[in-house]
């Protein structure tokens, strides 16, 4: 697929979750179909006839395994990433030039032993970590850096761990 058909493609609606615990770490987790170790926060689709606060909260349930977190913030804007050439046209079988993700901050209430990366039927993760908010361009893949800088940016004042104040 050129660069061009790919521009005209749509991009796929999408949320992410930013899950904050008590200490203001962030976690991420590490994704199980790539080779090269690649860290990403909670993201998914928007099923039809839902609404993204509801599709957040399915995700965490689904791709972490619990329901132990409350939306504090939504980014104001939808945010968006094309996929790179190597991947274009592979994704969702090639329906998407990319996502555009409405993003949340989730404050994480449970305990380390609440996260199941295995409760969902395909389980997108292998392992898991918490780490400072501003470390999160640089655990990124390279095209999604600049969404993954504007969370931080958005979303820093909720993390004290990222010299920011607790929400």
């Amino acid at each position: 697929m050129s660069g061009k058909e790919t521009r005209e493609l749509p991009y796929r609606p999408c949320v992410g979750a930013v899950v904050i615990n008590r200490d203001g770490l962030v976690l991420v987790a590490q994704r199980a179909d790539m080779d090269k170790p690649a860290w990403q926060l909670p993201q998914g689709g928007i099923d039809r006839d839902e609404t993204p606060r509801q599709a957040v909260m399915r995700e965490l349930a689904e791709e972490i395994g619990t329901t132990k977190a409350e939306i504090v913030a939504e980014a104001r804007d939808w945010l968006c990433y094309d996929f790179p050439d190597d991947l274009a046209g592979r994704p969702w079988k090639g329906r998407y030039r990319g996502q555009k993700q409405k993003w949340f901050a989730v404050r994480f209430s449970g305990i380390d032993e609440d996260i199941d990366l295995a409760a969902g039927n395909r389980p997108e993760f292998r392992d898991w970590k918490w780490v400072p908010m501003d470390s999160l361009p640089d655990l990124a893949v390279p095209f999604k850096r600049p969404v993954y800088e504007a969370l931080v940016a958005e979303f820093r004042s909720l993390a004290p761990m990222s010299g920011g104040k607790s929400a």
